[in-house]
């Protein structure tokens, strides 16, 4: 008795994978699908069968039965695909199983066998079999999947005319714009690639004017965030938002782009709003981690967690998320969360970011150096910067560091914080601290509201003596700004010029805003020895470098 081939691809076509699979298991074994007198029904069996593993995501079971198929297809005489073809194209309405030769399309199961060496993260391997399907026998997907792969492997101008064909052909595939404006396509470029033939109507499919206006509008916010015009990016998805109310997808982009560029509590609002939109979003949401370890709040970092691995452990995004809650308790256990996060998806640019700051907390600045590189060659953004730069001067590499803070000042000329990297590296020389300050208040000028260069300026102050310029720029600030980072920066001033009262004051307010700061502690913990009379550093040699290490932590969380 035969076992119907339509069966399996009913059941297939039905969601019924695993049905499928048992059911394929007969049709490959029935005497019916011999290899050597029917081969062609034995090609067809063994690709329905891969398509139900492929399905179950056994990739690698998927992988080796379409080859199978493969080398029984090679046994089909020519002349009974040409009878095959024909016949399939006279007679579409007939089974599958009424007539003797079977046909199958070779290049879409290549496709298919390139499509789980993806998810097996093989992406050499995915492209040598994408590069045998001709360039005419390419469909959409065919085309969009090579595209990423000529990127992973970078081969950049070949990924830009693989994802400009794409949009030809569809001008909606928005992976292909933001694709193309981080290889860097300008707005015009793309736009000008949207198809403007007429259609039956007589209408354009694509108009410019109108309705499709909002598409052009988001190549050009992509192209913004792009070229690292983070200001333009963001009123362009802005206005979008306007059209758009509540669109997911946006929220996300605009909440990334204010964590890169430091508008903290922006962000956290807009991760939060989506979440309140749809509680099962990954996406971006170990940027939110991120934000939240930064304000100290471990509460909404726990839950954030617990929420993540109930949705999709798989996930990088939930490693990432893992390492930054683990980071205050187990930095090595940290550490393996955000490598997993990298093995998982090899181009997850937070994965390498988080794995250098905790290198770099960890002393082991050379392999922070590597990690930082790895995310820079994915796409560059001020936290790379940020972090090569800190790095080098741990090393003691100034000339290095200098020449990374100027590479992002060239990137982002409009970036107060890419002038701040630069203040930085000149103010570890004591020969450069008149140009670190010139830095820095250039940093405040293009970005008055910026605390990190008023931090470092007031610490400049600090440093060459002039304690009353330092409080007053630090006043001034808190002002207009309720950030426990300046109580605890005027505080460690006042404590320093023996102003005690005053310093209990601001640590006090630090803790108030924070009760998580770890230097408005240890620093509240020295004040009071010292009201005692007691020389805080007498006890123990080791608690003032205690001090001064956690006020370089706060800093380098700041920065980082």
């Amino acid at each position: 008795m035969e076992v119907p081939k339509d069966q399996v691809a009913s059941l297939l076509e039905n969601g019924l994978y695993n049905s499928a699979q048992m059911l394929g298991c007969f049709l490959v074994s029935s005497p019916a699908a011999n290899a050597e007198s029917s081969p062609h029904l034995k090609t067809e069996s063994l690709v329905l069968l891969g398509d139900s593993f492929y399905r179950e995501r056994e990739f690698r079971r998927a992988i080796h039965t379409y080859k199978q198929a493969l080398q029984y297809f090679k046994m089909i005489p020519r002349q009974n695909m040409s009878s095959a073809r024909s016949s399939l194209s006279s007679n579409r309405s007939s089974s599958p199983n009424s007539c003797n030769i079977a046909v199958i399309n070779e290049n879409e199961v290549k496709f298919k066998i390139a499509s789980c060496h993806c998810f097996l993260n093989e992406n050499k391997t995915a492209l040598v079999e994408m590069e045998g399907i001709p360039s005419k026998a390419r469909n959409l997907p065919m085309n969009l999947l090579l595209g990423k792969l000529y990127r992973f492997s970078r081969h950049s101008r070949a990924a830009v005319a693989i994802y400009k064909e794409c949009l030809r052909h569809c001008p909606f595939i928005l992976e292909a714009i933001t694709a193309l404006s981080e290889l860097g396509s300008t707005a015009k470029d793309i736009i000008s690639l949207f198809p403007q033939t007429l259609n039956r109507t007589g209408r354009a499919p694509f108009d410019h004017t109108d309705s499709s206006r909002w598409l052009q509008r988001y190549v050009e916010a992509q192209c913004c965030i792009s070229s690292n015009d983070y200001k333009g990016g963001l009123e362009l998805f802005a206005d979008l938002l306007q059209r758009f109310p509540n669109n997911i997808h946006l929220i996300l982009e605009i909440a990334k782009v204010e964590a890169i560029i430091g508008k903290n509590e922006e962000a956290i609002t807009n991760f939060e709003k989506a979440r309140s939109i749809d509680p099962y979003v990954v996406t971006y949401m170990d940027e939110y981690a991120m934000l939240l370890k930064l304000k100290s709040d471990y509460s909404k970092l726990n839950k954030l967690v617990h929420d993540l691995l109930n949705i999709d452990p798989a996930r990088p995004e939930v490693f990432v998320a893992l390492s930054v809650l683990w980071e205050r308790k187990d930095e090595k256990r940290a550490l393996s969360y955000a490598e997993q996060s990298i093995r998982i998806d090899e181009r997850h640019i937070p994965g390498y970011i988080m794995k250098g700051n905790l290198l770099l907390t960890m002393k082991r600045a050379e392999a922070a150096v590597s990690a930082f590189r790895g995310a820079q060659e994915l796409r560059p953004d001020i936290r790379t910067y940020q972090g090569l730069v800190h790095t080098y001067l741990a090393l003691s590499k100034i000339k290095e560091a200098l020449y990374a803070s100027r590479e992002a000042m060239k990137a982002m000329p409009q970036s107060a914080k890419a002038l701040k990297l630069v203040g930085d590296v000149h103010a570890s020389n004591s020969n450069g601290r008149e140009k670190a300050k010139k830095f820095y208040e250039s940093a405040l000028r293009l970005e008055p509201g910026y605390l990190g260069a008023a931090l470092a300026l007031a610490e400049l102050h600090v440093i060459e003596g002039r304690n009353g310029d330092a409080v007053s720029l630090l006043e001034r600030y808190l002002k207009d700004w309720a950030d426990d980072s300046l109580h605890v920066k005027l505080a460690q001033v006042f404590a320093a010029t023996n102003m005690l009262s005053e310093a209990l004051s601001h640590y006090q307010a630090a803790l108030r805003l924070n009760p998580q700061n770890e230097a408005a502690k240890r620093g509240l913990e020295r004040l009071e020895k010292q009201m005692k009379g007691v020389d805080p550093d007498a006890p123990e040699e080791d608690e003032d470098n205690d001090v001064e290490d956690g006020d370089g932590d706060q800093d380098e969380t700041e920065l980082l």
